[in-house]
């Protein structure tokens, strides 16, 4: 009888009657039993009775022949390892193996073939040594529970096990010393392994049942599992060779310049040697080897291939090459968790990109100006059809424009990139943060132009698209606002831009400035958004204040039907951005020194009594630069019945035009003559004769001599012949200059955001200290800079200062020694 496993037979325990017998004979009962163990390691078991050598061995061990047995079997087990098993594998061993060990060059086909052999007859030692081993078991199963354990002995299993480890494996070949039969083994599986690598066919099954040999090996009798034969001596040859495979591999492949190729071949690396591990060798070494190729294929190489110029980061960046990316993105997770080496390419490149962008739109700002063009709004051409050259103004707003639309769509392609490739790594996305944040900084203009951004989308941008298109709109621009630092002077601009909006009713939808004003507030907290929020208060209170001057009006009952009605908006000068939405043209007193015409005159006078005997101790100042108004307007030579046409202008091209109604058919009024009857600011009143005289579609004026430009003698006559199949035209204003600032304009904008800034770190300060009482000199500095933060990067040079001063006007007062100072607030 046969039994395929260790420890599974069952074997009836021997009658009592025999085990009284009297004294064995041990070496009659031994000399029975090997000639057993022979037949069974020579595969004629069948005719045995395994039942009887199991009574056998129990009668000598229940004799206190234990001892001598195991030995017996050990000395067995030794003498057929040595003279059988060892003698066959030997007689078998190729001796083109002996010649390669020796420095023989042999093909693959004599390589694979030699080694298959070595392999195939190790295979079959190996089983037929368990199976005999088994069935031995099986045999001495008692002494194994009874002399073993109490002598603390390894099972005769696991003896032989160690046997054939050092008789077959680990002793000198003949003539060969020190060479073994493992070091053969080794060579060839590694030879076998870098065939594989290699691409050549290879047998995994026989490579796999050797592997599984020299795991069921031990290097001590306990078999713990750190000490298997193939832990101890085969893994560390197999990662050694590995390790020089692959530090080889890269060297070449970095050698060929190719980003993309040595991603995919690295990625597929480990993929083939994670494969390898479970299907030919064991998984035991799959972390390790995984390792390895980490290790000297990847983080050795990896910081030179995201370099490459050609085909590196910068390259997949500028070509959208989203799976590259995403390969170089987990080759770099394997080696580095912070991926740094990977994002400082990425944040180079987009602070390159950025700088490229900046770079555009600093030589179109810097564009000469020049002359002011006449083209005004809505004008698409000249008299004789031919276009007008684009302006200056237009050039560089679209300027403006263009730089926001470019960070955008560098916004948008990085978080596809970050979203796509690089799997929403939040290490990447605070580093993709970071370099927007630098560049949208290092150009001194990002708030002007982004307000400018939002100023045109609120006043075209966004006529005709949906809710939600509108959102998505205001949402991008929210997310650069986030990337300022200076929100100060984004603030600043975007009030002078929301200002103009408002009172000359350019805004395409109130409910999305509002919304506008919803985003800010929840990006930049409440304090950003008060000024703003006033403003528009301002609007609905100015709306209500009309409406009771002209119930006011009517109730006084004023019998003068050709009466101007009157729209006012009446504006908190400390909320509006005033000195940044044009001059006052006040004189020293006080008092607007635009010269309005009577009957408009008594309409303003009449609206300050109203309004000062509601709010009294209150001052108006007129703003005639940010008005308009409706006109009628008689031509005779006005094809038609109807000679008449609304005209929207200009209160300064009311003023102007007001002064020719009393002015005899074909006069003239000079360009001093008017300026001295209305009393306009020169650079006003150039704008608003250009926008009546030159522009083509809207000459309610003429002038002598004719030309493009206004000048100093020119004459102005009413053009009685105008026309239009318009009945309402809009007149607008030709632009003064660039809707960006100028160098000065830039200059002045900043020294008054320099001022004010001083004045909130002053505010700041005395805050922070009246909250404190007492603090440290650095204490202080930190806390004012962590309240600033969010409104501007506050100088510390300027924090120095405004602590000095406060000191000298005895807001602090100095405690503590000079190394260590600090300050206490004075009540």
């Amino acid at each position: 009888m046969m039994f395929a496993g260790r420890g599974r037979g069952k074997i009836r325990p021997p009658r009592r009657n025999i085990l009284d017998s009297g004294e064995v004979d041990f070496e009659k009962d031994w000399k029975s039993l090997s000639s057993s163990l022979r037949e069974i390691h020579t595969k004629n078991a069948s005719t045995l009775s395994f039942e009887q050598l199991y009574r056998n061995a129990y009668k000598l061990v229940l004799k206190k022949k234990g001892e001598p047995l195991y030995n017996k079997v050990k000395e067995f087990e030794q003498d057929w390892l040595t003279h059988e098993v060892r003698t066959r594998i030997l007689d078998e061993l190729p001796s083109s193996l002996l010649a390669a060990h020796n420095g023989a060059q042999l093909s693959a086909n004599e390589r694979r073939d030699a080694g298959e052999k070595l392999l195939r007859s190790l295979k079959l030692a190996w089983e037929d040594h368990n199976l005999c081993m088994n069935m031995t078991t099986d045999v001495l199963m008692y002494m194994d529970r009874v002399y073993c354990s109490d002598n603390r002995k390894p099972s005769i299993f696991t003896a032989s096990m160690g046997q054939f480890r050092d008789f077959v494996l680990r002793t000198p070949i003949p003539d060969r010393e020190p060479l073994t039969i493992a070091t053969l083994l080794y060579q060839v599986i590694l030879d076998q392994i870098q065939m594989d690598r290699e691409g050549d066919i290879i047998n995994t099954a026989l490579l796999r049942s050797c592997a599984y040999m020299l795991e069921g090996l031990y290097e001590t009798e306990d078999e713990q599992e750190q000490f298997k034969l193939y832990i101890t001596s085969f893994e560390p040859e197999f990662i050694a060779a590995s390790e020089e495979y692959y530090r080889s591999e890269g060297e070449s492949l970095v050698a060929k310049g190719d980003a993309s190729n040595f991603c995919k071949h690295a990625r597929q690396a480990a993929i083939n040697e994670e494969d390898r591990c479970r299907s030919t060798l064991s998984t035991l070494t799959a972390p390790k080897i995984k390792q390895v190729v980490e290790n000297e294929l990847v983080k050795r190489n990896l910081p030179e291939m995201i370099a490459l110029e050609s085909t590196g980061v910068r390259y997949m960046l500028d070509n959208d090459r989203l799976s590259d990316l995403e390969m170089i993105y987990e080759l770099s997770s394997w080696v580095d968790p912070k991926k740094e080496e990977l994002k400082k390419a990425v944040q180079k490149r987009i602070v390159g990109q950025g700088n490229e962008i900046n770079s555009t739109a600093k030589e179109a700002s810097d564009t000469p100006v020049g002359k002011p063009a006449t083209k005004v709004d809505g004008e698409k051409g000249d008299e004789a059809g031919k276009p007008v050259p684009e302006k200056p103004v237009n050039q560089q707003t679209a300027a403006a424009i263009k730089w926001v639309d470019d960070v955008l769509q560098l916004k948008d392609k990085y978080d596809q990139i970050l979203e796509k490739a690089f799997q929403a790594d939040q290490g990447l996305q605070t580093g993709f943060t970071r370099s927007f944040s630098d560049f949208i900084n290092g150009f001194e203009r990002s708030s002007e132009y982004l307000s400018l951004f939002f100023d045109e989308n609120m006043k075209k941008g966004i006529k005709g698209k949906t809710e939600t298109e509108v959102d998505s709109l205001l949402d991008k621009g929210i997310t650069l606002l986030r990337y300022i630092s200076d929100k100060d002077m984004f603030e600043r601009y975007y009030k002078k831009h929301l200002s103009r909006r408002l009172l000359m009713k350019r805004s395409v939808s109130m409910d999305a400035e509002r919304q506008m004003i919803s985003k800010m507030k929840m990006e930049v907290g409440n304090t950003f958004t008060q000024r703003i929020e006033s403003m528009f208060r301002d609007m609905s209170v100015s709306a209500d204040l009309t409406a009771a001057y002209k119930k006011h009006v009517r109730n006084l009952g004023d019998a003068d039907s050709q009466r101007a009605e009157l729209d006012v908006n009446v504006l908190t000068a400390t909320m509006w951005p005033l000195d940044a939405m044009g001059p006052s043209h006040r004189d020293d007193r006080g008092k607007a020194t635009c010269i309005f015409p009577a009957e408009i005159d008594r309409i303003k006078q009449s609206f300050e009594k109203f309004y000062l005997d509601k709010h009294s101790g209150r001052q108006l100042t007129w703003q005639g630069n940010m008005g308009t108004a409706d006109l009628r307007a008689y031509f005779a030579e006005m094809k038609g019945s109807k000679k008449a046409r609304e005209l929207n202008v200009s209160t300064y091209s009311m003023v102007i035009l007001l002064l020719f109604n009393d002015l005899p058919s074909g006069n003239f009024l000079s360009y001093e003559e008017i300026k001295a009857r209305t009393n306009i600011p020169a650079n006003e009143l150039m704008r608003n004769l250009q926008s009546l005289a030159v522009a083509p579609k809207t000459r309610i004026l003429t002038k002598e001599p004719k030309s493009k430009d206004v000048k100093k003698d020119d004459k102005f006559y009413f053009n009685e012949n105008f026309t239009s199949q318009f009945q309402r035209i809009k007149v607008g204003v030709v632009a003064s200059g660039n809707k960006v600032e100028d160098r000065d304009e830039r200059q002045e904008t900043e020294k008054r955001v320099d001022l004010e800034r001083g004045q909130t770190i002053e505010a700041a300060i005395v805050r922070t200290m009246k909250q404190r009482k007492e603090l440290k000199h650095q204490q202080l500095i930190t806390e004012v800079i962590q309240q600033l933060t969010a409104r501007f990067s506050p100088d510390v040079n300027l924090l120095k200062k405004k602590i000095e001063s406060l000191i000298e006007r005895e807001y602090l007062e100095r405690v503590g020694s000079i190394d260590k100072p600090a300050y206490r607030y004075m009540a």
